[in-house]
């Protein structure tokens, strides 16, 4: 007699392939036609573009002062708002996931907000704040600080619109792993600080890492509201797809290509990383 789990298995084969090999063929066709349509030929077009005028156009544009300034300030930005959303996001998940507690649903809401809430709304809210206008605006001036159009400005913007990547990561798959081995290692003396170190973040660490990824890679890739708050200051306020812009718009055309193929690189890597972490993620998650 078959056994249960194996008749499902096998009914769900059979589910699967039940369509025509030509309708299977027909989709396999339209989805390559869109992957090659929309993603490949348009990146490949980026590489293009950028040497079209020659290699040695290509690495001027790429060793100009103001591209290494905005390299600078997209790593400084990248490596600020990162590790402070790693942190809030592992605190956050480890509040959901793992204890009871009012306001555990306005929390999980706020989680998500920057998914809901333009990038540019993101920036105008900061404007509000840290305008000359705003709320602390006038504060900032009598103690000659400034906060928007600079770094800090930056950071912040780019800090609100990645906070949900590390959480959202998390959350369900501590959620999925339960408090059993933390309850028990607790009921034999560790501290919270020890079960956390020794049993909570060996259990997360590839969700973690795919967390981190998708984070730095929207930190480096943010547009909308950096935008707002930068000033569009050359070799100052300019992170690297604020420098792309101000290239086009400047009919530097082999210039913003070749700025934009290191993005292009950064994004191919990214997804290289995030492909070797799935699969060490699932292979994980089935010996266990």
């Amino acid at each position: 007699m078959s056994h249960p789990h194996s008749l499902a298995k096998q009914l769900q084969s059979k589910d699967a392939t039940r369509e025509p090999s030509w309708v299977r063929y027909l989709l396999l066709t339209l989805a390559f036609i869109v992957f090659l349509g929309l993603l490949i030929l348009p990146l490949g077009l980026v590489f293009i573009e950028a040497f079209k005028q020659g290699v040695g156009v290509y690495f001027n544009a790429l060793i100009d002062s103001d591209t290494r300034s905005a390299v600078k300030l997209t790593l400084i930005t990248a490596l600020i708002a990162v590790p402070l959303n790693v942190i809030f996001g592992v605190a956050a998940a480890w509040a959901v996931a793992k204890f009871n507690f009012k306001g555990k649903t306005l929390l999980t809401t706020l989680i998500d907000t920057p998914f809901s809430v333009s990038p540019v709304i993101a920036g105008l809210m900061l404007v509000l704040i840290f305008g000359t206008q705003g709320w602390l605006g006038e504060w900032l001036q009598d103690h000659n600080m400034q906060i928007l159009y600079s770094t800090p400005a930056i950071i912040l913007a780019t800090v609100f619109i990645t906070v949900p990547f590390v959480a959202r990561e998390l959350i369900p798959l501590m959620q999925a792993q339960g408090n059993d081995e933390e309850e028990a290692a607790i009921l034999l003396g560790a501290s919270g600080w020890t079960t956390f170190w020794k049993i909570t973040l060996p259990n997360i660490k590839w969700g973690l890492l795919y967390g981190i990824i998708l984070c730095n890679a929207r930190a480096m890739g943010e547009f909308g509201a950096v935008s707002v708050v930068s000033g569009h200051i050359r070799g100052q306020t300019n992170t690297l797809p604020l420098h792309v812009e101000i290239l086009y718009n400047d009919y530097s055309y082999s210039a913003a290509f070749a700025v934009a193929s290191l993005l292009a690189f950064l994004a191919i890597l990214t997804l290289i990383i995030k492909t070797w972490v799935e699969v060490r993620q699932e292979n994980n998650s089935s010996t266990h």
